[in-house]
């Protein structure tokens, strides 16, 4: 039974935490793809995505949400009826604001090259981002109808399956025209025909990727449907909602959703423009483009797996929180406010710490060798690892607001963010001249400010007062002394053994002493550590010298 019980919950866990677990391979497919087409070819790769990215959170995640929460109310009370017509009418509009998104990508890809990024031969993957947009809008239609009908695990199992062909689909079609794009750049005599060809070829993986996600999801509607339209026989519909009612409906749900998710993930499509302007003026413009992908294919999926695995450990008790708050059970609230602040100190810390002090073996695992390129990146990852822990917390401060409802103080804090963050990169980047390292400092102004105006806005109605110790400096502390013990094992080893081995023995190593650190401090009781995977040796550890 116990074996039961800890099999469904993991499978409960995987369900609940698809969306981040897909933002998570979003970030590790950059990596083995810049092996495949090139820093070079993912620079150029960068804006297509990120615009597929930016049109997806309108069309598959905005209104995806807000049809999913407008049919789970009528299915709950069985008028299904009116469900089913707010899924039609969905399906539709959705469609209305995906079509002419892709004609605007698609007659205007050589403006979005040239000058809303600068970056001329990135045209080529911009015009296959067209329609990968219209297939994502057909698929977010059918999530939310499926997440409506509470089949949430059918969502999450074509997330992975999304995700998985992604991956795929980006390393096979990237590598067959990066290929073949060898042998145009061979004919043109222009090298860089080579990457653009192989971002083509990743921008078609990601279609791809769209097409066998659509064709699951509408096995699986032609599976479900019947059984789904057997409930019209129970219908409790008092009257047949018109569509414009349920059009409004959807707007008011959509809006706020899909302007604070582009307003949270614009940046790195604006960041690009000002790195590519600022190189281009000090006259490095020959190795923009490398550059850049090794900052966007790279360092940001670095940071990015860093802080998507940070916000594992706090998403599932956003929802425990956000329950609480609408039973008014303020006590209980607040303890699991602590708790999740705890269990973001104690991941997001370590990794921050551990992504600096093994910067260099790390980036020398991104390039398989020693190269110019592994001290940019390594000095990239010791200034930026900070963000870590800026992200998660602006996840779970973010989370709460949206959660409770707050949705007029989460878009404030949101936008004045971005603006800082424009204001920060055009004077440090654009200005200055500075490239990724004023890069670094804007993206440090937009988490950190947004941040910091979450957990105030937060605090105002929940009236939550963290324990900084216990949740804050105690972690800390921990997680800088066994960095210290990482950094030295880095020293021995790495000559020794390699890039790979001196990651794994120092960040066990590292992690045994942090966990100890923080047994010492009372940061983790037996409670805690018996929910952890090999948390007895640590209680027997932890009686024997009588801490705990």
């Amino acid at each position: 039974m116990s074996i039961q019980w800890m099999t469904k919950n993991l499978k409960n866990r995987i369900i609940l935490s698809a969306g981040i677990l897909s933002y998570f391979f979003l970030f590790f497919m950059r990596i083995p793809l810049s092996r495949v087409i090139g820093d070079a070819g993912v620079g150029l790769f960068s804006p297509a995505f990120e615009l597929f990215v930016l049109t997806t959170l309108v069309t598959s995640y905005g209104m995806s949400q807000a049809m999913s929460g407008i049919i789970r109310y009528r299915v709950k009370r069985e008028r299904y009826r009116n469900a089913g017509k707010v899924f039609r009418t969905a399906f539709f509009t959705n469609l209305v604001l995906a079509v002419p998104m892709a004609l605007f990508t698609l007659f205007f890809s050589s403006w979005i090259a040239d000058v809303l990024v600068l970056e001329h031969l990135s045209r080529l993957a911009v015009l296959a981002a067209a329609p990968c947009i219209v297939l994502a809008a057909l698929v977010g239609a059918l999530r939310g109808y499926f997440n409506g009908y509470g089949l949430g695990g059918l969502t999450a199992h074509s997330q992975y399956l999304e995700k998985i062909a992604m991956l795929a689909g980006a390393l096979i079609v990237g590598r067959m025209l990066h290929g073949y794009g060898q042998k145009v750049a061979a004919l043109l005599q222009v090298e860089a025909h080579a990457y653009a060809f192989g971002a083509l070829g990743a921008m078609l993986g990601v279609m791809a990727s769209q097409i066998i996600t659509l064709l699951h999801l509408l096995v699986l509607y032609v599976l479900y449907a019947g059984t789904l339209k057997g409930r019209l026989g129970q219908d409790n519909s008092r009257r047949v909602e018109s569509r414009f009612e349920i059009q409004r409906m959807l707007f008011g749900n959509m809006i706020p959703l899909a302007v604070f998710a582009v307003l949270s993930n614009l940046f790195m499509l604006v960041d690009q423009r000002f790195f590519n302007y600022c190189m281009n003026v000090t006259e490095r413009g020959t190795v923009r483009t490398a550059q850049w992908g090794c900052y966007y294919g790279k360092f940001a999926a670095l940071i990015g797996m860093g802080a998507a695995f940070s916000c594992l450990f706090v998403h599932g008790l956003t929802g425990k929180i956000s329950s609480a708050y609408e039973r008014e059970e303020y006590r209980g609230m607040r303890e699991r406010m602590g708790r999740a602040v705890r269990n973001a100190s104690m991941v997001a810390f370590p990794m921050a710490v551990y992504l600096a002090v093994l910067a260099k073996p790390l980036s020398e695992c991104c390039y398989g060798r020693p190269t110019a390129q592994v001290t940019v990146l390594s000095g990239w990852l010791q200034k930026g690892a900070a963000l870590v822990v800026l992200f998660t917390f602006s996840f779970l401060f973010g989370q709460l607001l949206y959660k409770m409802r707050m949705v007029k103080e989460l878009l404030l804090a949101a936008l004045a963010s971005f603006v800082l963050h424009l204001a920060v990169a055009y004077l440090m980047v654009q200005r200055m001249g500075l490239g990724a390292d004023g890069l670094l400092v804007s993206l440090i102004f937009l988490f950190g400010i947004y941040m910091a105006l979450s957990f105030v806005f937060l605090n105002r109605r929940v009236k939550y007062k963290p324990d900084w110790f216990l949740g804050i400096v105690f972690p800390c502390a921990a997680a800088a002394v066994s960095g210290v013990v990482v950094y030295l094992l880095n020293l021995v080893l790495a000559e020794a053994v390699g890039a790979v081995l001196t990651i794994l023995v120092s960040a066990v190593a590292g992690l045994f002493f942090y966990i100890f650190f923080l047994m010492i401090l009372r940061v983790l009781g037996e409670a805690d550590l018996q929910e952890m995977p090999l948390g007895f040796l640590f209680i027997l550890l932890g009686r024997n010298i009588g801490v705990l």
